[in-house]
């Protein structure tokens, strides 16, 4: 089922998005519907859910506007309903100061939900860049995400890759701490 006339980014910005993305269940469907539409069975099927609660969840996703009824079709007498993303990508605000990032809280669920003995790189690297070495290295992260998803065939097992690279606020000094 083609979704080609998908816009290329929704950007949340509404209270209602933002408490629509906020649910790790309601971001795991939405990781369903990343690659192909799928019908509220499948959805309940893929994140382990109960058909009722996956339609509860699709119905606030897609009240929302995050996603949408791209094909229907009747089965024995019931419409069934194909649902696909609004866009390709969604955009996410930034947090406010001291608020947890939605993404990064959802990609950290998914790392620890993921089979412990699947493989898997996970890496935390403290730098020390000038601002032009920080501007490269953002770029060059964001040229390869965008190349693999490119590359992303929707038959194939689903991989996530998160990255974040930021600034640290100021660290304070802990009470006998070496200066």
């Amino acid at each position: 089922m083609p979704t080609d006339d998908l816009p290329e980014t929704l950007h949340v910005t509404t209270e209602e998005q933002l408490r629509a993305v906020s649910s790790l269940t309601r971001h795991r469907i939405m990781a369903v519907l990343r690659f192909e539409p799928a019908t509220i069975t499948q959805i309940a099927g893929r994140v382990g859910l109960a058909k009722g609660s996956s339609s509860y969840h699709v119905r606030l996703l897609e009240r929302a506007g995050l996603v949408k009824v791209v094909r229907t079709r009747k089965v024995r007498g019931v419409t069934e309903r194909y649902y696909a993303m609004a866009a390709r990508a969604i955009v996410l605000p930034d947090p406010g100061t001291g608020q947890p990032d939605v993404l990064m809280r959802h990609a950290v669920a998914d790392l620890e939900a993921a089979p412990v003995d699947g493989e898997r790189y996970v890496r935390m690297a403290h730098l020390r860049l000038t601002e032009e070495q920080f501007a490269e290295l953002g770029a060059r992260l964001e040229e390869l995400a965008d190349e693999y998803r490119q590359l992303s065939d929707p038959s194939l097992p689903d991989v996530s890759l998160a990255f974040a690279l930021f600034r640290p606020g100021p660290h304070e000094q802990v009470e006998g701490e070496a200066k």
